[in-house]
């Protein structure tokens, strides 16, 4: 039977998520080219801009990538410029996919869907979403649901048996790659494990973080929430978490240090306290306080490698084990 992976001309059926404004061209391109599907984080960045990393990801790769949409936020301008380009995945989390599917459709294009429940996958399903990503709550970043991924993925590949499902959620080896097959998954979706790749802009800090964390260093939270309201997410315990928590968990105009600046870019400006953003390269300051984004999978990694390398470890449990 012919994969998802196969009809988009994709060699392994392994998506790198988009790792937020760690993302890059460079680690777009080299996950497609060495086999799996890079995906761009589009969400916030301006049609100039979307424009030169989809033109840069062509100009250093021949293999197909994707864009992904966070719904939270009006998304009509960067869908149409992602199709108008010609980009073969669209990808979309947080919100109603529906309104999104007839210009994905009409261009062709592959619609995956991020879930966190089996009731908001049958509802992608229902409006025609291409493939299903049942994200568990082990994973980093903004988690959509509260069920882990060991319960989430065969619901979900048994109520949708003629949908694709790709698991996502604290896998970020060739072990966490056989056993969401074993669940029923057709393929994985990796962030973490990408955010150590050379080719990422993560923050030295952050990098530093992730090598020596364990999974009970990451947290399901609400602290950072400063441009993103009302979204949890999973990240590794800090200052920040911990002097809020020390406080109550208060709302926004009664958290401690809220209005302290901890880091800045040169680039991207000041970053208050409980700001959604994680640091990358060019930041200074307090960058240990800011978002760091990390799954639970996180015990399994050390240290800093090519995604190319990321790719080739993850594809190890595409094989039956010996």
């Amino acid at each position: 039977m012919t994969g998802w992976h196969d009809r988009l001309g994709v060699r392994l059926p392994l998506v790198q998520a988009p790792i937020g404004s760690a993302c890059t061209t460079a680690l777009v391109a080299a996950v497609s080219s060495a086999g799996g599907l890079g995906v761009l984080a589009a969400s916030w960045t301006t049609a100039a801009e979307l424009s030169r990393q989809i033109e840069a990801v062509r100009a250093a790769t021949p293999h197909p990538f994707g864009v992904n949409l966070v719904l939270e936020w009006p998304q009509h301008e960067r869908l149409a410029l992602a199709l108008a380009h010609g980009v073969p995945v669209i990808s979309t989390f947080w919100g109603d996919p529906a309104p999104c599917r007839r210009a994905i459709e009409d261009a062709g294009a592959t619609h995956f869907h991020t879930v966190g429940s089996v009731a908001e996958a049958r509802a992608a399903a229902d409006v025609g979403v291409d493939v299903i990503v049942a994200q568990g709550w082990e994973a980093g970043g903004h988690v959509r649901g509260t069920t882990s991924t060991l319960a989430l993925v065969p619901a979900v590949a048994d109520a949708l048996p003629a949908t694709p499902v790709l698991a996502a959620g604290g896998i970020t080896d060739a072990r966490g790659v056989r056993a969401a097959l074993a669940l029923g998954a057709q393929g994985v979706w990796v962030g973490t494990a990408f955010l150590l790749a050379a080719e990422a802009a993560t923050h030295p800090v952050h990098r530093d973080r992730l090598s020596s964390a364990t999974a009970e260093d990451t947290v399901h939270t609400e602290v950072f929430s400063d441009g993103w309201p009302a979204a949890p997410h999973r990240a590794l315990r800090n200052d920040t978490w911990r002097r809020w928590e020390a406080a109550g968990r208060p709302a926004p105009g009664a958290r401690p240090g809220e209005h302290d600046v901890v880091a800045r870019h040169p680039e991207r400006g000041p970053v208050l306290r409980y700001a959604d953003v994680t640091p990358v390269t060019g930041h200074v300051g307090t960058v240990e306080d800011m978002a760091l984004y990390a799954g639970q999978g996180v015990g399994l990694l050390s240290g800093t490698r090519p995604a190319a390398a990321v790719v080739a470890e993850l594809a190890r449990g595409l094989h039956r084990q010996e």
